[in-house]
Parts: structure tokens; sequence; C-alpha cells
């Protein structure tokens, strides 16, 4: 199955995202990354789904230890994800990016 689209593909240029690996993994897929400022994840919006997710998985009584439990939990808890959060952080988006532009792709609040 090819992933490639015409849809770059966003990360946060995170070392992890970075290694041969990764890098040889995309050009496999023909993927094309997205330009992305180097001290600017805050601009991913995915980051704030992800920490939603882990503060609802923190917040359960009995957190799960298997991946099993860890994939089924995070399934439950992606279900009951507002969907005000996931419209917010769209509509969010052109702010961030002028903020972002503003102070020369350095840090921005978000």
């Amino acid at each position: 199955m090819r992933y490639g689209s015409a849809v770059p593909f966003m990360d946060d240029n995170a070392p992890c995202h970075r290694t041969v690996a990764a890098e040889q993994l995309l050009e496999s897929e023909d993927i094309e990354r997205m330009d992305w400022p180097a001290r600017s994840p805050d601009l991913n919006p995915i980051e704030h789904v992800w920490d939603f997710l882990s503060r609802r998985l923190a917040a359960r009584t009995l957190p799960p230890v298997t991946i099993r439990e860890l994939r089924l939990a995070l399934q439950d808890e992606w279900a009951t994800m507002p969907q005000q959060l996931i419209d917010t952080l769209i509509l969010s988006m052109g702010r961030r990016c002028e903020t972002c532009l503003a102070v020369r792709g350095d840090h921005i609040p978000y």
C-alpha cells in the first residue's frame, strides 16, 4: 500500500522524526515532508489531542497496564473527545500561523 499523496506530511522536526529510518520510510513511500519551523511544534494541532488523551488516561481510576488495555482505553477516550475541541483547534490554525510568522518561527504560546 502506498501512502504518498498530494498532501504533504507534517511533523514537528523532533529528533525521532529525523532518524535515518524515518527518512528512509518517507522516501520509500514517496511521502513529501512539509517545510516546518524548527522550534514550533506548537503549530501542530495533534499535540493538543495527544495532551487531551494523556490527561484522560491519567485521570482513570485504573490506568491501562497492557498494550491491549491501552489501545482500548485510547479508543474509548477518542470516542468521547468533544467535537468542539477539534473545531477549536481547526479554527485556531490561522491565528497560530500568523503568530508564528510574527515571531519569525520562534516559540508561540499555544
